[in-house]
């Protein structure tokens, strides 16, 4: 009987993939654990591996195509002793079946007598679809009009929305308006009055430019579109998702970074030597991220109630600092995890960070490897940027910014003198984090990162 081969759900939340290439060739035999293809996720680009024993009978979906769905249907593999031609020929048609089968209408149950009723039946109300205005508009959309256009029609009572525009992209201009006036038509419908006492009625929220509308606003020619890949659309959903329902608010502190540098400098220079493929080379090289990961989670573990997420049914308290790091690679970025960030040396989460940012450009991380976190950091000092603010990543309840450390005065008991400060910025959920102990979390860390002797004890 063909085996079925579909599309694998690669982690929790993935509805589709690209199918990127295929490492099998139809006639190919395949046993258990043997990679048969490569799938592209928002993520990350996965092995598949076989789970049964066969010939590859049919790939039904090609190389190279995007927003296959889960489940679907992707080869047929014959079972031993199966003819292959005739596997492709067969398979597939289960699922189908059951598809049919699940569309076929079902059969109605005998309706019963109509019971008499004491009156009529209120006439059901008829759904009233919007009408169209005279400029082809359905009522309620927008219609791009100068600003001048605007005014003149709002001072004469001529409702804008009914106009044909003449100008660019069928933009009502001034000649419009006026010729409407000329006319007498077009003028707006009086506005209704509420009784006396009715609370006013919200205005309606502003709707998103369509892509057409967008379009509309750029001269032909001097664009290109560049379709969105899976990663960009998720990146954009989540950020949506963020900043629509999680109420962040923001703290900013300034750090001095002399005595980290230094320790920093310290560290590197003690450095074993191992041997590598290209010689001998230190064993770590620690950089100012590896130490912000570190006093993070340690911030994390001195102000424990900040160590949270937030569920609608209760408060998730973690007993681990999870720091997911943001890295920037081709088309989005992504925030690979170091897990008990809280437990390891500078030299473990130095080397981990080093393995993860490699095989997150390349696509290579696994779905546990960028999954959950309890919290997350965001660096862009080395792009020379002096303070920002990031965005939470659900389910984390903080991010922290970092900016670039840079030489500035400071005043110390009354004295001015120079210091390397670096701003960072921490971003959290209110829900789970109030402002007082977002201020005692940030203040921890600030305490680790002045004091970096602490994160070696």
């Amino acid at each position: 009987m063909p085996i079925n081969i579909t599309m694998p759900a690669l982690s929790p939340t993935m509805e589709e993939g690209n199918l990127s290439k295929w490492l099998v060739k139809e006639g190919d035999k395949v046993s258990p654990g043997d990679v048969i293809a490569e799938i592209e996720t928002d993520k990350a680009t996965m092995e598949v591996e076989a789970v049964d024993e066969g010939t590859v009978a049919k790939l039904v979906v090609p190389a190279g195509t995007e927003g296959v769905k889960v489940n679907a249907v992707i080869a047929i593999l014959a079972g031993e002793g199966e003819d292959a031609g005739a596997a492709a020929r067969s398979g597939g048609a289960a699922p189908k079946a059951e598809a049919a089968k699940a569309d076929a209408p079902k059969a109605e149950a005998p309706k019963e007598a109509p019971k008499p009723v004491a009156a009529a039946a209120a006439p059901t109300p008829t759904k009233v679809e919007p009408a169209a205005a005279p400029n082809g508009h359905a009522a309620g959309d927008r219609v791009f009009a100068s600003p001048l256009a605007r005014r003149i029609a709002k001072d004469a009572g001529v409702d804008v929305t009914a106009l044909t525009g003449s100008g660019p992209h069928g933009r009502v201009v001034k000649v419009d308006v006026e010729a409407a006036i000329s006319s007498g038509g077009a003028k707006a419908a009086p506005a209704a009055k509420a009784p006396a006492g009715a609370p006013s009625a919200p205005a309606p929220a502003p709707k998103p430019m369509s892509d057409d509308q967008v379009l509309k606003l750029f001269a032909e020619g001097s664009y290109e579109l560049v379709p969105h890949d899976n990663m960009r659309k998720t990146i954009a959903r989540r950020l949506v998702e963020a900043k629509s329902t999680i109420p962040h608010f923001y703290l900013t502190l300034d750090c001095e970074l002399d005595a980290l540098l230094a320790l920093r400098t310290q560290l590197n220079a003690a450095a074993p030597m191992k041997k590598t493929d290209k010689g001998e080379a230190p064993a770590y090289k620690l950089s100012v991220n590896d130490m912000v990961i570190k006093a993070m989670a340690m911030a994390l573990m001195a102000v424990p109630d900040a160590n949270a997420s937030w569920t609608d049914s209760a408060m998730v308290k973690h007993k681990h600092a999870d720091v997911g790091v943001a890295v920037s690679i081709p088309g989005g970025l992504i925030t690979p995890i170091i897990r008990h960030a809280d437990e390891k040396t500078l030299s473990v989460i130095s080397n981990e960070m080093k393995d993860l940012a490699s095989r997150a450009r390349s696509r290579k991380l696994k779905p546990e490897e960028y999954q959950g976190g309890t919290t997350a950091v965001s660096n862009l000092g080395m792009f020379g940027i002096k303070d920002f603010a990031a965005v939470i990543n659900p389910p984390h309840a903080t991010i922290l910014a970092v900016g670039a450390g840079e030489e500035r005065a400071v005043v110390k008991k009354g004295e001015i003198r120079i210091a390397t400060v670096m701003s960072v910025t921490l971003s959290t959920d209110h829900r789970a984090v109030d402002g007082a102990l977002g201020a005692e979390l940030l203040g921890a860390f600030k305490r680790m990162i002045e004091n970096p002797m602490g994160m070696l004890v």
